[in-house]
């Protein structure tokens, strides 16, 4: 079974998909079969197919193995609203169990797994749980998502305090250049540096929209990743 890594961020809209998509390049740059996951989705749309999720299909275009949708996404739903209130209103319980035998199955056919949070860490997925408890569950090293702009410090050093309180290595952390007018970026980032647990696998720069190409655009991510110490982990 391959290894995987749970992918979090400071606050929902960081970036969190672009990063995943970046890291995933990167990892199959290295030669390795890469494959993504991203448990629970809100702000679906509706297909022939069912309910899709953007993030969730950007992750399997990029994906080196082909899986279907329903095990890359087990949960989807439509409103764009927390996960577990998007639940109540659809008279459905999110269950961690499902999502471990999901990523057991996902995790078998591929060397890497990038699993992607939604919203931020501590982001509720029923009335007892959260987005943390999965990522516990799940057992994975965990990279942090930082959008760079005002009131990121805190953000970062909160979420990495709670990532390790959950007895998971806050493996790395990656910088995402939210806005063009951010005041003291550089010091900014050098304070993460200083003060966040792990590599800082790159910052990326500010990215007005996707590029119509998904790979370029993937490939232009990763251009600012290194993920060489990801493979020692």
């Amino acid at each position: 079974m391959g290894k995987g890594f749970f992918i979090t961020g400071t606050d929902t809209d960081v970036g969190k998909t672009t990063i995943a998509l970046g890291l995933m390049a990167a990892l199959q740059q290295q030669g390795l079969r890469v494959a993504a996951m991203k448990p629970v989705s809100a702000g679906c749309t509706k297909t022939t197919g069912g309910l899709r999720n953007d993030d969730a299909v950007q992750l399997m275009q990029q994906a080196s193995v082909e899986l279907p949708y329903d095990v890359v996404n087990p949960y989807a739903f439509a409103a764009a609203i927390a996960p577990h209130i998007a639940a109540a209103q659809n008279n459905t319980i999110l269950h961690i169990k499902p999502l471990c035998r999901a990523y057991e199955r996902i995790a078998a056919q591929a060397d890497v797994v990038i699993v992607e949070g939604a919203g931020g860490w501590r982001v509720p997925l029923n009335e007892n749980e959260t987005m943390a408890d999965l990522a516990t569950a799940l057992g994975l090293p965990v990279i942090n998502v930082v959008g760079l702009r005002l009131g990121c410090l805190n953000h970062a050093l909160l979420t990495a305090e709670s990532i390790t309180a959950h007895g998971l290595q806050h493996t790395a952390w990656v910088g995402n250049t939210l806005c063009t007018d951010m005041t003291c970026t550089t010091e900014n980032i050098m304070a993460l540096k200083q003060r966040l647990p792990g590599d800082c696998l790159g910052v990326v720069p500010f990215t007005a929209s996707l590029s119509q190409q998904h790979t370029s655009f993937c490939e232009n991510i990763a251009r600012h990743l290194n993920v060489s110490t990801l493979l020692s982990h």
